[in-house]
């Protein structure tokens, strides 16, 4: 989600899973033109760290250096994981994935609905170009979805439904349309970290992080609690560095926290944002990668009343477009509400709460604290105690020291988290391959309690963005 403060300043904002965003009046900070296209010794919008982009890929422009920085950057534990990836079979001995946010529990559900005789059609409309909005038919279906499942109080519009494939290019395109070269949205952090490439790479647009901690103040207050009191600060500061804040990105439920924001919570968020929420500037993302675990399906929506910020969004489609078959077999799927209510939900809902109770009670037997929420695929958990002297370089060690025990985890770098020693346990996975990432897991932190030597000195700095 994304929403903003108006204050001095106007605009947009956008929601994701939902998400969402809103505009604000922009009166203050310089132009950061090439926020994101700067080179060598210059800072990565909304990244602390210098960075130091290669000056020897002749065959790049400054644009495609640093987009290929971020991939070699954010890719390091995906391409050691695909290249040992664990099969049951085949490759028992490789990498169990507990890093990605993916559900695997419900393939067998999805694999016979999608093979059903209604899913197999094809006729001349599917195999031409569409309206870039998508077919009709499937924006009526998600119009008609969202309202009910979303409980929306009025009826859903299929005229605001702008389909795109994927979560990550309707990130890209919003930001793209929201915003100029170098404004930025507030974000709290830990967040999910790709965030920082869908905004940056196609729209040069950085991010201002408001901060979240662990520490609990008061009977009302939880760890990494998001307050107004918190936006107001990081857009205070935003504002001091010259920075031109364009809105606020909400995901819920959170990632990597697993919080599921109540709506009186919203409200104060919207209220922030905007000082009268307006239904014109906030923008709500939804996708069928998390609720329906088909993250390779490659689908998500955009649903917003504002219709320029929808035209300049389907403008887009035409890069990141649905072919007509898959849009079809969607449209099928979203109408069936029959297995959808009596077979899907409940079963995905009982397989994930075996999941995450087995991998609760594993840490809870290693005396491990977490935070568990009740939402999302995934578990934050608290690892300091394994890093003696409290830093992201220890934090990268023992990211390592499991990678090298073939478990792969998300570290709490990759999310901003700005306490070292935090990781994200995903535990929407097989039961077989849940037993043996926690038993790995067990192993190396029960092996040695000290963060072994580096393996790889010349890599610890590397804020690495390993998490999906």
């Amino acid at each position: 989600m994304f929403a903003l403060p108006q204050k001095n300043f106007r605009a947009p904002t956008t929601c994701l899973g939902p998400t969402c965003t809103q505009d604000m009046d922009r009166s203050h900070g310089d132009d950061l033109e090439g926020e994101c296209s700067r080179k060598l010794d210059q800072k990565l919008p909304g990244v602390g760290d210098p960075v130091m982009l290669s000056s020897d890929t002749s065959y790049l422009s400054s644009r495609g250096r640093m987009i290929k920085w971020f991939w070699d950057l954010a890719e390091e534990g995906y391409r050691t994981y695909h290249m040992d990836e664990y099969d049951e079979d085949k490759n028992p001995s490789g990498i169990i994935n507990l890093g990605t946010s993916e559900n695997k529990l419900c393939f067998d559900l999805l694999s016979r609905r999608l093979s059903q005789s209604d899913m197999q059609w094809v006729e001349p409309s599917l195999l031409q170009y569409p309206d870039w909005r998508g077919h009709l038919f499937l924006r009526e279906e998600v119009a008609k979805f969202l309202t009910f499942y979303c409980k929306s109080p009025v009826p859903l519009r299929p005229e605001n439904v702008v389909v795109l494939n994927g979560g990550a290019s309707l990130f890209s395109a919003l930001a793209t349309v929201l915003c100029e070269v170098g404004e930025a949205f507030l974000i709290p952090t830990p967040y999910y970290g790709a965030i920082t490439q869908h905004v940056c790479l196609y729209g040069n647009v950085r991010l201002a992080y408001v901060y979240l901690d662990s520490e609990v103040t008061g009977l009302d207050t939880r760890p990494f609690q998001l307050t107004v009191e918190k936006l107001e600060t990081a857009l205070r500061e935003a504002y001091s560095e010259g920075v031109r804040v364009k809105g606020l990105i909400l995901i819920n439920p959170q990632n990597p926290l697993g919080d599921v924001y109540s709506t009186e919570e919203l409200q104060e968020y919207l209220v922030f944002a905007k000082r009268l929420p307006d239904p014109q500037r906030t923008h709500v993302m939804w996708a069928t990668s998390k609720d329906f675990g088909m993250s390779g399906l490659r689908f998500a929506t955009l649903y917003t009343e504002n219709k320029d910020v929808a035209t300049a969004v389907a403008s887009l489609c035409r890069y990141h477009g649905l072919s007509g078959l898959v849009q079809y077999q969607m449209a099928q799927l979203l109408r069936d509400r029959d297995w959808i209510n009596q077979v899907y939900l409940p079963e995905n809902h009982a397989r994930l709460k075996a999941a995450h109770t087995y991998v609760s009670e594993e840490l809870r037997a290693l005396g491990i604290p977490f935070l568990s929420r009740g939402a999302g695929f995934f578990i934050w958990v608290d690892l300091r105690k394994y890093l003696p002297k409290g830093t992201f370089e220890e934090e990268m060690l023992l990211w390592r020291r499991f990678l090298d025990n073939k478990v792969l985890l998300s570290f709490g770098k990759a999310f901003e988290c700005k306490e070292p020693g935090w990781f994200r346990f995903v535990f929407s996975d097989q039961a077989h391959r849940l037993r043996l990432g926690m038993q790995r897991v067990r192993q190396v932190l029960t092996g040695k309690s000290q963060v072994a030597e580096d393996p790889h000195p010349s890599q610890t700095q590397k804020p690495s963005d390993q998490c999906r």
